[in-house]
């Protein structure tokens, strides 16, 4: 088993081969080519949970689990709150060939997913990204939507000016020359922008309706379980959605799963899968003035097809220890 560190997986996994990994893997799901059992989540005190997501893909040929734990409150210690392993297995024989630290390929191919619809789902004009939300995944976030667009002014909405200026200054750092706006105010922020990227921990709607102007793209990440949204109604009514894997979004989207048991709209009303729309088999964006929405709740075949990715490169730059179970 070839073991690697967070260093390792951020070495092997740069943002631009992390999209195209993600968007390749997204084909394949829509496609048919895995079996992904609906995430297993486990409380563990408090707000703190653990997730278990196994799954198995035939492109590339592996399957796996990751055990991953969500610890909200760890962004006060300076650590991910995101933290876990994966391992990886190789479908010859059945052995575990890779065990990687999770947190960071977490952020990356979550970041990278997004790209992949924003890439896809918004105008190609779309200059103006809002991030909602300072912590880790705004961070991989912005460097995500740089691959896929252009951008030339970001604006950072924290819960305090405090931390999105924390924000704002750190990203002008690691990306020169770019404007960064900071603020609290997320109503202005995003009638501003033509994509949005929702990244918190919130329980409750963080982004209204009405507050989106036509053709923008939103990319709804931040709410993993059915018990948190961070859109609400008029959100969705207004917007063509697209999901990373339908059966995850009806069982595990806040917003769907509510609106869905209250008849404000039906499982019809999902366009579909973003891998669908990437293989042509469904209709993406198709006007300028058309609101498009990707609700992301992560899947282990993204998880899967970046260890694959990373593990091959482990392999051609011998990184990583070699251990015996």
């Amino acid at each position: 088993m070839r073991v690697l560190s967070g260093e390792e997986v951020a070495r092997l996994l740069p943002m631009d081969q992390a999209v195209e990994v993600i968007d390749r893997v997204m084909r394949v799901v829509s496609a048919g080519g895995a079996h992904l059992p609906l995430r297993n989540v486990v409380p563990v005190g408090g707000d703190n949970m653990m997730g278990v997501m196994p799954g198995a893909l035939s492109e590339p040929g592996c399957f796996g689990v990751k055990l991953i734990s969500l610890f909200p409150g760890n962004s006060d210690r300076g650590l991910s709150s995101h933290r876990g392993a994966l391992v990886l297995f190789e479908p010859d024989t059945g052995g575990a060939v890779a065990m990687m630290d999770a947190s960071l390929l977490t952020a990356i191919r979550t970041a990278a997913a997004s790209a992949v619809a924003t890439r896809t789902l918004a105008r190609t004009d779309a200059r103006t990204l809002t991030l909602i939300g300072t912590g880790e995944q705004a961070e991989h976030h912005l460097a995500a939507m740089r691959v896929v667009r252009a951008i030339d002014h970001v604006t950072v909405v924290g819960r305090s000016m405090a931390s999105a200026n924390r924000f704002a200054e750190a990203a002008r750092t690691r990306h020169p020359g770019l404007a960064i706006t900071a603020t609290t105010d997320t109503a202005a922020a995003v009638a501003a922008a033509d994509i949005v990227c929702t990244v918190t921990a919130s329980a409750t709607a963080v982004l209204q309706g009405a507050w989106v102007r036509p053709g923008t793209h939103l990319n709804i990440v931040g709410a993993s379980v059915p018990s948190k949204r961070e859109v609400d109604d008029d959100t969705v009514l207004a917007s063509r959605v697209y999901v990373d894997y339908r059966p995850s979004a009806l069982a595990q989207a806040g917003e769907i799963v509510d609106m869905i048991a209250a008849g404000r709209i039906d499982a019809g009303f999902l366009r579909g899968e973003i891998g669908a729309v990437l293989s042509g088999d469904i209709q993406g964006r198709s006007a300028a003035d058309q609101i498009t929405l990707y609700r992301s709740l992560g899947i282990a075949a993204q998880d899967l097809a970046a260890a694959s990715h990373v593990l091959t490169a482990a392999q051609a730059q011998g990184l990583g220890q070699l251990v015996r179970l």
